[in-house]
């Protein structure tokens, strides 16, 4: 990757000019235009950026403050923008081989001491989240596994999720694994504590899908067996 920086007074966009030859404020103002047409929350979009499919992504708030500040972050440096981190640690992963979406640009708007920020990435093509899986039907022994597989080659890189659930979760027509959304994810040391957080964390998210779709096959121990079981024997050939 070929990383560069554009500035516009207090917008400021942080690109791969390899993907792009150009990043102006244009290419963002279809997130804009959906929080509008929203009021707010929801606003991912699916663009055509370079000729080439992307997702471009507005950050907001969660929980109580969200409903107060809704997309306002407050203003601590460049460096840790909710954007630019996101992004220059989806550089690090893309870089590593890891199954991660490609990131195009990143783009913080400050206005004194707060900043609103967007991400673009490139699009992967024919995937649909673990989630809507489960929706459709049960989900194989074998690929149970390889999600399991696949946080693993994450979790022995010291790759930490800050909300692995079955949403983040992304399948191909071929079964490949995917992970998405690294807002607040970092590179930390290798620890077993927080790799079973996060796998708690998923577990939840499954059961919580699992106790909402009443007419799916839902979500039983032997499948979180399996996705374990794919886990601990790819943890532990990453360490032999």
């Amino acid at each position: 990757m070929s990383r560069k920086i554009a500035r516009y007074g207090g917008e400021v966009i942080l690109y791969d000019d390899a993907l792009l030859s150009h990043a102006g404020p244009a290419l963002f103002a279809p997130a804009l235009q959906a929080a509008r047409a929203t009021g707010g929350r929801g606003a991912t979009l699916f663009i055509e950026c370079a000729g080439q499919p992307c997702v471009l992504r507005h950050y907001y708030r969660g929980g109580l403050i969200g409903r107060l500040l809704s997309d306002q972050f407050l203003w601590l440096g460049e460096s840790i923008t909710r954007c630019f981190r996101e992004w220059l640690l989806l550089e690090q992963l893309f870089d590593m081989g890891l199954p991660v979406p490609r990131p195009v640009a990143a783009r913080y708007q400050r206005a004194g001491f707060i900043y609103r920020a967007d991400l673009l990435t490139a699009r992967l093509p024919d995937v649909e989240s673990l989630a809507v899986r489960l929706g459709r039907g049960a989900v194989s022994t074998e690929v149970w596994g390889r999600i399991g597989e696949c946080i693993a080659r994450f979790h022995a890189a010291g790759v930490w999720h800050a909300d692995l659930n079955a949403h983040n979760i992304q399948l191909d027509a071929a079964d490949r694994i995917f992970l998405l959304d690294f807002d607040r994810g970092r590179i930390r040391p290798v620890a077993r504590g927080w790799q079973q957080s996060n796998l708690a964390r998923l577990q939840r998210s499954l059961r919580k899908i699992s106790a909402s779709s009443p007419g799916a096959p839902g979500f039983s121990a032997a499948e979180w067996r399996w996705l374990v079981e794919g886990h601990e024997a790819a943890l532990a050939a990453a360490q032999r």
